[in-house]
């Protein structure tokens, strides 16, 4: 609808106002517009304004929401009925905040470069549950210059939607769309024909010319002066616009020129004809003023009214605004019974007004099927409830547009006359139960309750009304029919109630447990609660036990609760103890009840005991166990077996798959390696803790068979044998030898020697003479025997001569040198079959026994000298003999001493400073050479004696150098290879250096220079050892200044190894490697360094396995020492 809009100054000074509003008529636009009274929701409300075009402008509304559960509604309204909210886009956008602090809804509507087309009225409505708030507000857009020369047609077409000004406030979106006509004919001035147009005729032509904002149109109308065409028949015409409140009346005022003319009123056309009996319309007149006046106006009264004198008429139309309806009257509060008539009566400001009827804030429904009624009479308006119950009661309210008003319903049950109340009873489980009572007046049905749930009836349930007598029967009880039961007689508030106890005797249902056996199987470790339902009325007491111990609720380890129709049973961390019998006994009135159930705590089996290792291999071991004492209540499934070295802390798993018997080999183990070994026992819960460990085991493996297996010696009982040790001994060492024989023709072997043998030679005695044996040899240790080596050949048990033979040592088939004091200790290693005799003659004479002690064996004889004397000495003849053969030996033993000193020292010249000694060789030389005499010098004055010379060789000498005015003795010792004689021969005479009287002049020289580079005066030799026995390297080295000396094995340094021991003495240099191996063999080097240079030596070193017994005796080493290095290994052989 148009919006009024304000006045403008005509012409002629008459102010002539017409509307584009609300219809409201000349006289009440200044009139502030009456708004509905607001309650308390809007705190702040938005505020009217103006604005220029193409400005922007905001209006706020804000909610205290205190009292608010939830977010008001809000709707902001443009004229009387256009919701903007689906007009927002470019210039309309609405905003909501919440403030937490001070808990207010800000709404806010803004408004963005705003056009002429925005001003009007709007509204602001607030709704909350039955709440309601409201303002109204007005927008003025202010034009600026220049703005009239646009294109009115262009200017008022309606935006299109989608568009850049789409949402814009138009009103002629809510036309009906119509195709723009193509523009015909010459341009025409739309403006022109609307100054000229009545005011009724303008909605037509804006059609006409596709102008759909009629609004925007009829404000710009209203700002263009007009100048009013005279006429003839009204001086004055209606105003453009009128507008009149709901109810009230309005009065249009035409003046006449003429009075005379007739006048004919017109309503949308049609013309107005006034009745006697309708007071709607009253025409009056008053001079030349014609009126019409429209009493109790409402919405069909607003419409285009038009009045015409003559051929001349003028227009106007009147705006109907409708007022809030008000409450006059409010509900009033209403107290009844049930079954009574309600009526709540609300009176409101206006007949036929549109209300709404709520209960608890929820619409009433008034439907065909609904419990209440509405009815109005006039202002009036009614809700009925004919038929009242407890469910009416609430609050009722009335919900008009200018307010509400709300009232209080309380519906209370009747009272009631009772002849015969309800009993209490106890029933057995299965028992019927009979419920009576009888109350007055006898017609009044009633409903039956259990614990406040209606009861209806079924097969089971019989419920009888007869007169006075109500009567509720059950036929078999349940444990559901407990409770308290209630009869409640319809439209009374009295009820009757009683209490039915079911009693039933206690009973345990292990049942539900699904456990077979009623055993209950839980893992160590873990939390067990074993719940069983239980039944009883009343409740049974419930009792656990354990054996005769009684388990409460308040223990920490093992609890009982009992609650509703369950009995638990709690172990918080089960152990193995918790494994056994629980029984559990329930009691009650109706009788007592016991079960048992059995827990089973399953957990990891205990560790088995340490396992035994009966049997050890070179690589491999056998091992056996017992299975652990407790296998946690769930068989063995296996065990796991791990192993480790004895001096590391790995242990490393043998088997991935479980080993179910009790013995297992391990192999792959390192010989002489001490190894420990352990089990795991495995069960369906898991693996146990591991065993102790077993007592360490060393895999030790056989040696490989002995070697060169030969026939010693053959007598008629005794057959000799002797052998090599096995190539292969292995980390169990050697501990001995078994020998056996079997006689030729016989399978079987007879052991000879009962214990084991160290030696590699044995004798096997007790044979018969002829008879042709096999021989063989074990070798034995820790692991076990060794393959035999058995002799290629049988052995005929018959002695055999073998001429006598002396094998004289090397280092006495030269003179054997000893000194005065020193044992004598030779071998002579000798041959021959059957036993030589052996004698020993000295220069041609036997040999006392009492100086010399000879000792024969089979294969030697030793002479031994305990303190050797120089008596001893001479030649020693040695003789073997076996039958007629002979054989004979020399040996030359030499006894050396001391010698005794010169016997007479002369001095023979004194010159200068020096002095010519000679003196005559020691008559005792020690039974050895002199190798060298010692010459001192004794001032006379101190008589201290001090060395001129050493190891002199003459028997002449000239001392030199002596001081002059002094006064010398001297004295000589001899020398021989047993050392200095132990006196000495001084010269009888003294002396005296005489201080001559001329000068001797001294020649100057320079000192010689010493300094060297490193030179080896020896180099290293290429050699070979045998493994295992001490190794030596020499050399000598000349330097100056001392040389760094550096060993090197396959041009790597040796540094800090303990097998390597290195000495330098007077430039002699050695290098001792300890027990070598095969792996120690390779080229040395001997590198000395020193600042003027380096030199170095090398040498090839073979490691060999040993020498054979026949090398050793090419090499003529005696047959003890032979003996002592096969059988100890603990002399190394001359190489």
């Amino acid at each position: 609808m148009p919006e009024p809009t304000k006045k403008d100054e005509m012409a002629n000074g008459q102010p002539e106002v017409w509307s584009l509003g609300d219809g409201q008529g000349p006289d009440e636009l200044d009139k502030p517009i009456d708004s509905p009274p607001r309650s308390t929701l809007l705190i702040e409300s938005p505020q009217s304004a103006s604005i220029p075009v193409g400005g922007d402008i905001t209006f706020v509304a804000k909610v205290e929401a205190k009292d608010l559960l939830r977010k008001p509604t809000i709707k902001w309204i443009k004229g009387k009925w256009m919701d903007l909210a689906s007009k927002t886009g470019k210039h309309l956008q609405l905003k909501e905040t919440f403030e937490r602090l001070t808990k207010i809804h800000t709404f806010e509507m803004h408004i963005v470069k705003a056009k002429d087309n925005y001003a009007g009225s709007y509204r602001c409505e607030v709704t909350y549950k039955d709440k309601f708030d409201s303002c109204s507000f007005e927008l003025e857009v202010k034009e600026t210059e220049g703005s009239q020369n646009i294109d009115i047609r262009s200017a008022f077409k309606r935006s299109s939607e989608g568009q850049e000004d789409a949402g814009e406030l138009d009103f002629s979106g809510l036309l009906k769309h119509r195709e723009p006509k193509p523009d015909e004919g010459p341009e025409v001035d739309v403006w022109e024909i609307l100054k000229n147009a009545r005011p009724d005729q303008y909605e037509k032509i804006a059609f006409m010319y596709g102008i759909t904002d009629l609004r925007g149109l009829l404000k710009r109308m209203k700002k263009i002066t007009r100048v009013e065409k005279k006429t003839e028949a009204f001086a004055k015409k209606l105003d453009p616009a009128y507008q009149a409140d709901k109810g009230g009346k309005i009065r249009m005022v035409v003046d006449l020129a003429d009075p005379t003319v007739e006048l004919k009123w017109y309503k949308n056309g049609q013309e107005i004809r006034p009745s006697p009996n309708q007071r709607k319309y009253i025409f009056e007149h008053k001079g030349t003023q014609r009126i019409m006046v429209i009493n109790n106006c409402s919405l069909n009264d607003d419409a285009a009214y038009s009045v015409a004198a003559g051929d001349e008429n003028c227009a106007t139309e009147l705006f109907v605004k409708e007022l809030p309806v008000k409450i006059v009257k409010k509900i009033e509060p209403v107290k009844t019974t049930v079954n009574e008539r309600i009526e709540l009566e609300c009176e409101v400001s206006e007949e036929g007004a549109q209300v709404k009827w709520m209960r608890n804030g929820v619409e009433i429904p008034t439907g065909v099927r609904s419990r209440y009624r509405v009815k109005c009479e006039g202002t009036k308006h009614f809700l009925v409830i004919d038929d009242a119950s407890r469910e009416d009661t609430g609050t009722y309210s009335l919900m008009a547009t200018g307010g509400t008003s709300e009232a209080r319903i309380q519906v209370d049950l009747k009272p009631l006359k009772i002849f015969q109340d309800l009993q209490d009873m106890k029933v057995m489980l299965g028992q019927p139960i009979n419920l009576h009572c009888e109350i007055f007046p006898g017609n009044v049905a009633g409903r039956w309750y259990r614990n406040g749930q209606l009861i209806q009836p079924n097969d089971r349930i019989n419920i009888v009304h007869k007169n006075k007598v109500h009567r509720l029967e059950i036929a078999t009880s349940t444990l559901h029919d407990t409770g308290d039961y209630t009869f409640v007689p319809e439209g009374y508030s009295q009820s009757l109630s009683a209490k039915i106890h079911i009693i039933d005797p206690p009973r345990v249902h292990l049942e539900s447990l699904n456990f077979p056996d009623n055993t209950v199987t839980i893992v160590a470790g873990n939390k067990l609660r074993l719940e069983i339902p239980i039944t009883g009325e009343p409740a049974p007491r419930v009792v656990w036990m354990k054996g005769e111990r009684v388990i409460l609720e308040s223990g920490h380890h093992v609890r009982a609760e009992t609650y509703g129709d369950q009995t638990s049973l709690t172990i918080d961390v089960t152990e193995r103890e918790d494994t056994g019998n629980y029984k559990i006994v329930l009691q009650n009135e109706a009788g007592e009840a016991t079960a048992s159930i059995k827990v089973k705590v399953v957990d990891i089996p205990d560790p088995p005991e340490a396992p035994l290792v009966p049997v050890v291999g070179g690589d491999w071991c056998s091992m056996t166990w017992e299975p652990p004492k407790y296998d946690g209540s769930s068989p063995i499934l296996g065990y796991y077996i791990e192993r480790k070295k004895k001096q590391s802390s790995r242990w490393m798993r043998l088997n991935f798959d479980l080993i179910k018997e009790t013995s297992f080999e391990p192999k792959k183990m390192i010989e002489g390696v001490p190894y420990e070994v352990r089990i795991f026992a495995v069960n369906a819960i898991g693996s146990s803790r591991p065993s102790e460990p077993s007592i360490a085991f060393t895999p030790l493996a056989v040696t490989s068979e002995p070697t060169m297996l030969v026939v010693d010696d053959v007598t008629d009982t005794t057959v000799t044998v002797k052998w090599r040790p096995p190539e292969t001994i292995g980390a169990a060492g050697l501990d001995g030898y078994l020998v056996e024989y079997c006689v030729e023709g016989t399978d079987d072997w007879v052991v000879s020697n009962k214990e084991m043998t160290e030696k590699t030679k044995f004798t096997i005695t007790g044979l018969t003479p002829g008879t042709r044996i096999l021989v063989r040899v074990k070798a034995i240790n820790a692991a076990g025997a060794s393959t035999p080596r058995t002799l290629q050949h049988h052995v005929m048990v018959k002695e055999v001569i073998e001429p006598p033979k002396i094998r004289v040592p090397r280092h006495l088939k030269q003179t054997y040198i000893r000194k005065v004091g020193e044992a004598v200790n030779l071998v002579v290693p000798f041959m021959g079959k059957p036993r030589p005799k052996v004698n020993w003659l000295k220069e041609g004479q036997p040999i006392e026994p009492t100086h010399v002690n000879i000792r024969n064996t089979d294969c030697d004889s030793i002479i031994f000298i305990r303190k050797a004397e120089r008596s001893h000495s001479g030649k020693y003849e040695m003789t073997v003999q076996v039958e007629n053969h002979v054989d004979t030996a020399i040996l030359d033993i030499q006894v050396v001493d001391l010698p005794g000193p010169p016997q007479s020292v002369t001095i023979e010249d004194v010159w200068g400073g020096n002095v010519a000694l000679v003196w005559t060789p020691p008559k005792d030389n020690g039974n050895a050479p002199i190798t060298g005499y010692t010459i001192q010098k004794a001032d006379k004055k101190t008589m201290e004696w001090f060395t001129c010379i050493e190891h002199y060789h003459r028997s002449c000498i000239t001392i030199t150098e002596l001081v002059v005015a002094n006064e010398y003795f001297f004295r000589i010792f001899a020398e021989n290879m047993c050392g200095l004689s132990e006196t000495a021969t001084q010269s009888k005479k003294s002396a005296l250096i005489v201080k001559e009287g001329m000068q001797v002049k001294t020649h100057e020289f320079t000192d010689h220079d010493f300094m060297e580079a490193p030179k080896f005066t020896q180099p290293l030799i290429n050699t070979f050892a045998i493994a295992g026995y001490n190794a030596t390297l020499n050399c000598s080295v000349r330097a100056n200044p001392r040389a760094k000396v550096v060993w090197m094995k396959n041009k790597i340094t040796i540094l800090d190894d303990p097998r390597y021991r290195m000495f330098s003495n007077q430039g002699v240099c050695t290098l001792e490697i300890r027990k070598p191996s095969p792996y120690d063999g390779g080229m040395y080097t001997c590198k000395a360094v020193n600042d003027l240079g380096e030199a170095q030596v090398d040498c090839k070193l073979e490691i060999k396995g040993g020498f054979t017994f026949f090398e050793l005796m090419q090499r003529g080493v005696p047959l003890h020492l032979i003996d002592k290095y096969m059988n100890e290994k603990v002399v190394e052989p001359e190489k």
